[in-house]
């Protein structure tokens, strides 16, 4: 049985046990007259996806367009997998990300970087898309699924400079992807965010001006690609802006006072740092599991901090 959340009549999150982790990562479905999934995750997530679809009675053949968020693997490696379930689908995504899922050589090699010897394991295979099957979206462009639900697709860097926010008008929702963070309710009890900073184009003034953009359209529910929703949304633009700033100056004082320039050495310091700072904020007992799920999601967060620092040098 695949695990399966219902926010709203028609908007079901399908859990794709990104990494082989539950409450990690989840697949959209939006089941209208066109029916759309937002981000399939990486290739061995498709078998999950599959299997919601099934428990959800939605044939892949009814899917018409697949959407991602942006194009990191963990949202968008498994396209070319589902691609092969889906025959009658598109490819939605944002301009700067069609070329590299037609020709994913460069993320392949980016991700490597990131993974080094679990790549396979994690993401494999990574299958190019035929540019005949792939839509671009530009900031503001829309797609009607129905004559209730209209998505709008709005340029949000700071993750990534390939990466969109999309606004779904039935639910007055909007699908982020990483743009203003994960919610780590699944793994807590309660609501909790943190930014994603991940390697190799975060940039903090670029996210806050994203999540300023998609606060403005005064929307009610919150989709994240990790994990899960939230109504909270004066909550999420507020960790946001609480957090970047800390993420920024922690990294700052590790990088000052760190006796090594080893990039393993500052990363490893670094995440741990983050990761003190994080436990004290969490106002509940923290299970080793969540830790587990917290501090991996914080070494990555590294990563894309000490790139940040060392292009700003």
């Amino acid at each position: 049985m695949s695990k399966i959340t219902t926010f709203q009549p028609d908007r079901y999150m399908i859990d794709v046990y990104d990494l082989g982790i539950p409450n990690r990562t989840g697949s959209y479905l939006l089941n209208e007259e066109k029916k759309a999934i937002i981000d399939t995750s990486a290739s061995p997530s498709i078998p999950h996806l599959l299997q919601g679809l099934t428990e959800l009675h939605i044939s892949p053949e009814e899917i018409d367009y697949l959407i991602v968020t942006h194009i990191h693997l963990d949202h968008a490696g498994g396209l070319g997998k589902m691609l092969e379930h889906c025959p009658n689908a598109k490819v939605i995504v944002h301009p700067k990300g069609a070329k590299h899922i037609i020709d994913p050589s460069r993320l392949i090699q980016g991700a490597k970087h990131v993974y080094g010897d679990q790549f396979d394991s994690l993401f494999d295979p990574i299958i190019p898309i035929n540019e005949n099957n792939v839509k671009v979206m530009a900031d503001g462009d829309c797609l009607t699924l129905s004559e209730k639900c209209t998505l709008t697709f709005f340029d949000t860097p700071g993750h990534a400079n390939h990466h969109f926010s999309i606004h779904d008008s039935k639910s007055n929702g909007v699908f982020t992807g990483d743009t203003i963070g994960v919610n780590y309710e699944a793994i807590l009890g309660h609501p909790f965010f943190l930014p994603s900073t991940s390697p190799n184009q975060f940039d903090p003034e670029k996210m806050l001006q994203s999540a300023k953009k998609i606060m403005d359209l005064s929307p009610s529910f919150i989709y994240f690609g990790h994990f899960g929703g939230t109504h909270q949304v004066k909550d999420v633009w507020e960790q946001l802006q609480y957090w970047i700033p800390i993420f920024v100056e922690i990294t700052h004082q590790v990088i000052q006072s760190s006796h090594s320039l080893d990039e393993k050495v500052l990363l490893l310091e670094l995440s741990d740092e983050l990761m003190k700072k994080v436990i004290l904020e969490v106002p509940t007992t923290v299970t080793e599991e969540a830790k587990k799920l917290i501090q991996l999601d914080l070494q990555v967060c590294s990563m894309g901090l000490l790139d940040y620092f060392s292009k700003m040098q």
